[in-house]
């Protein structure tokens, strides 16, 4: 019960981005009237035609009835044009209300939500599916309303020329739902692991394009050509099965509608032999039974569509309907940016409600302090500083900032006190003016160039050919480490941000490109609360306290000097990196 009741609400939102575009509805609905009402005439005509001039040979019907086709085709030229211009208007519309919502909902589901998806399927729902929905409304709802129309017009003229002939001619149709029904249901299941097998097909690409560099490396190209082999198979014949349960509509509507025929021919053409029908009756008959299969067929091909459509809908609202644990509360709190007093307060943080990966974190961290946080990978360092922005929340305890409970503070005011930067670089396909200014699109030039200035990075844009303006290609590829990293302290530095979060930002660049960074972190970190993540403890000596996170715990905490002379966990980890280097640094 609860997922029918599911799908329903499904059908209803579906229906509710339809009803919105009422008006044009209307208008493309007496588009549609106006082609049913020519259709039953061109065939209404067919009895005149024969009776009047052929058969009575009336010279003034010669005339009129021309005039009259002209007119007929005439209207439904425009009728048709209008059906057409409106419906796809009206598709195209709501899909792209539903792809705005498809895409500011995943924008706004957290951080764990995307370690679950992969992207190139995410990008499969926004792309593919929501493409299978546009040609169910284009196709099936939109044209399944013109041949409605057209069928009742037609009905009303094969029942007004001969009622007896009509119950014949129709009543071949209730045989046609059983199979209909099942293929519609084949056709659904089918599609929907299709829509799957396709979106599986776009994550593999994302990742091997991505990763085109580690294929290459590897020498795994002839692998990898084999695997998307493989995956198109998949999608392949998943669609060749949809497209024979398709495929077998159409038989099964020919033969049944050629059986119709078949009786109709027999009865009606024993009605003009017997003088109780004429020639230009039964024709008529005829012409408006011809006229009415093709939009029954059509109407019944159709369910197959909106089978498809409603597999593709099923996947998107799986997203629409996937709600964000983290959330604003019903009147959140808003703090001013200003230096702050962070703490932690018992804190403990599982990812998946398990395995805790920190346990009893208790840590105060007085506004504009340096703090570095150090330990062996895995140990909890960025899951720690991961819970201040709220890209997760803590499973028990609390985060607070001045004494407020992070979670009592809405989202966005939570975050514009908080500027990060990572060890992965994360730019974007624009311009280097753009990059800088993410986050502060109405930041004055002076101050983009005055940010690019602290970041170390001013001459090097300005020896580029378009300065700021220049592209700097997907994930900043025409840029180096150091470049992109001194981009990204440039970003945070305009953010202007009281806390900033430096999550190992140094660790994936040489020596001379840390050296520049180091100095515009330098600049970073004047006046703000500053949470530095370091591997390479030989960058973290200025910190005014380092603490030392083992096992999701903080198991020591000082400053360098000080934890040196403990000989703990700290001196352990600095006496094998001094180890490390000096191998390093030993002549060959």
């Amino acid at each position: 019960m609860a997922f029918s009741f599911t799908i329903r609400q499904r059908h209803r939102e579906l229906f509710k981005y339809i009803r919105e575009n009422w008006i044009s509805l209307f208008l493309a609905s007496i588009c549609m009237i106006v082609v049913a009402l020519t259709t039953s005439a061109t065939a209404y005509l067919v009895k005149p035609v024969l009776d009047d001039i052929f058969l009575n040979k009336k010279e003034d019907m010669l005339k009129f009835i021309p005039l009259l086709v002209i007119g007929i085709f005439f209207l439904r030229g425009l009728g048709m044009y209008g059906q057409e211009y409106l419906m796809h208007y009206v598709g195209e519309r709501i899909i792209k209300q539903l792809r705005n919502a498809l895409y500011a909902r995943i924008i706004d589901l957290p951080l764990a939500f995307f370690h679950k998806e992969r992207t190139g399927g995410l990008m499969s729902r926004i792309t593919n599916d929501v493409g299978i929905i546009k040609n169910m409304v284009s196709k099936a709802v939109t044209g399944g309303i013109g041949d409605f129309f057209t069928i009742i017009g037609l009905l009303v003229l094969i029942f007004y020329r001969d009622w007896k002939l009509a119950i014949i001619a129709i009543m071949v149709f209730p045989l046609a739902i059983v199979p209909i029904v099942e293929f519609g249901r084949r056709v659904r299941r089918y599609s929907r692991r299709s829509q799957e097998s396709m979106a599986d097909l776009n994550a593999f690409l994302h990742e091997t394009f991505a990763g085109n560099k580690v294929v290459k490396a590897f020498g795994m190209e002839n692998d990898e050509k084999q695997s998307f082999v493989d995956k198109s198979y998949r999608v392949f014949r998943f669609e060749l099965k949809a497209v024979r349960a398709n495929a077998l509509t159409s038989p099964v509507m020919e033969i049944l509608g050629g059986t119709g025929i078949a009786l109709v021919i027999l009865y009606g053409g024993y009605g003009v032999f017997k003088g109780t029908s004429t020639p230009g009756t039964f024709f008529s008959f005829i012409a408006a039974v011809m006229f009415l299969y093709p939009p029954v067929k059509k109407l019944t091909k159709l369910n197959n569509v909106i089978q498809q459509g409603m597999a593709a809908v099923d996947r998107i609202f799986d997203i629409l309907e996937t709600e964000s644990d983290i959330k604003d509360k019903p009147s959140p709190v808003h703090i001013a940016t200003t230096p702050h007093h962070i703490t932690f307060e018992n804190v403990g943080f599982s990812y998946d409600g398990s395995e805790m990966v920190l346990k009893d974190i208790n840590l105060a961290v007085a506004p504009g302090e340096i703090l570095a946080i150090v330990g062996s990978s895995g140990g909890g360092k960025t899951s720690m500083v991961n819970l201040i922005p709220r890209f997760y929340d803590v499973t028990t305890g609390a985060v607070r900032i001045d004494g407020i409970d992070i979670r009592d503070l809405s989202i966005a005011t939570l975050r514009e006190q908080i500027a990060i930067v990572t060890q992965e670089a994360i730019l974007f396909n624009d311009t280097i003016r753009h990059n800088i200014a993410y986050g502060r699109r109405d930041a004055a030039e002076e101050e983009i160039a005055d940010a690019a200035r602290a970041a170390y990075i001013y001459d090097f844009i300005q020896s580029l050919p378009k300065g700021f303006d220049t592209g700097i290609g997907e994930l900043g590829s025409r840029l180096s480490g150091g470049e992109k990293q001194r981009m990204c302290i440039a970003r945070a530095l305009l953010k202007n941000a009281p806390i900033l979060i430096l999550d190992e930002a140094t660790a994936a660049l040489d020596t001379e490109s840390e050296r520049l960074v180091q100095k515009a972190l330098e600049n970073l970190m004047k006046g703000r609360t500053s949470f530095v993540i370091a591997h390479r403890l030989s960058t973290i000596s200025y910190a005014d306290r380092i603490i030392v996170v083992s096992g999701g715990r903080i198991v020591e905490q000082g400053t360098h000097t000080a934890l040196l002379a403990e000989k703990g966990e700290y001196h352990h980890l600095h006496q094998m990196q001094f180890t490390e280097n000096r191998e390093t640094d030993a002549p060959l």
